[in-house]
């Protein structure tokens, strides 16, 4: 029979068996993940954009709940996450695993999965086109190898970067916070209709040359040329001047059809695209 000391002896190497495997346990197991800012990725490094420029980009963007945001290169998730604590459809695309998991992490302790979706993916790969709003925060040359992509959506999407443009197509839009040292720019473009060509008018015609939103040509009738001026479009609405005579109108297409206002007379107007 085992004396009572060595019964003691025997829990007491059992407890401290135990404790120093639950301490090894509790050693292996990682730390969450938490990135730092400069963390590698496959097209840029990681900085987040500051919460107040996030406010900002998506006030420029003038986000509704009827939008579906796309976030190229969505990082933690703050720019997703902020639109969709405003009610709006928003989806994050990021390259790097790890962030794409605290993304959903930090979604889900905001309760806001159900609007607030993360996928990993490559930004050249992935497809975004249904999309009514894009939000970057990518270098200049990223920019531009998107520009393309970006132009072939939807007229009418707004596309928001911070601080980075895009060369020669200029924004249509921006906003800069006040006593901001450090990313403090919103930049805004609205992809236009594609107008560029000859158009039928009732008497007479009008030939459009296009440089993304700005619009510039000639209309000829009974012999007559007159330049075009001020001609801008937004989205699927285009806008320009005729001598004394301001024309506004929607691009469908094959058709544009709107008013003209001349003084005090207002009257409507329709232009039908010529065959190539």
């Amino acid at each position: 029979m085992s004396s009572p000391n060595f019964i003691r002896q025997m829990v007491l190497i059992l407890a401290l068996f135990a404790g120093a495997s639950n301490a090894s346990r509790q050693t292996k197991k990682a730390p969450p993940f938490e990135p730092d800012v400069g963390l590698a990725g496959k097209d840029v490094i990681w900085v987040p954009t500051p919460e107040r420029l996030v406010d900002r980009m998506l006030d420029l963007a003038r986000i509704t709940s009827r939008d579906y945001l796309v976030d190229l290169g969505s990082g933690d998730g703050r720019t997703v996450i902020a639109a969709a604590k405003r009610g709006t459809r928003a989806h994050g695309i990021e390259y790097n695993p790890d962030m794409v998991a605290l993304s959903r992490r930090r979604a889900a302790s905001e309760r806001v999965s159900d609007k607030a979706t993360f996928e990993r993916g490559d930004l050249f790969e992935t497809d975004f086109s249904k999309a009514t709003v894009v939000t970057m925060f990518l270098l200049p040359a990223i920019n531009m190898r998107l520009r393309p992509k970006l132009l072939e959506m939807e007229p009418g999407t707004r596309i928001v970067s911070n601080t980075f443009a895009m060369e020669d197509w200029i924004p249509d839009a921006s906003a800069t916070i006040p006593n901001c040292t450090e990313w403090c720019t919103a930049l805004l473009w609205i992809v236009p209709a594609k107008v560029e060509g000859s158009w039928r008018l009732t008497q007479g015609e009008l030939k459009l040359t296009q440089r993304f939103q700005i619009v510039t040509g000639t209309s000829s009738a009974f012999g007559n040329t007159t330049p075009i001026t001020n001609g801008k479009l937004q989205g699927r609405t285009i806008a320009f001047t005729l001598g004394a005579t301001r024309y506004t109108g929607r691009v469908d297409n094959t058709t544009i059809s709107g008013t003209s206002t001349s003084g005090r007379s207002t009257s409507t107007w329709q232009a039908t695209r010529a065959a190539p």
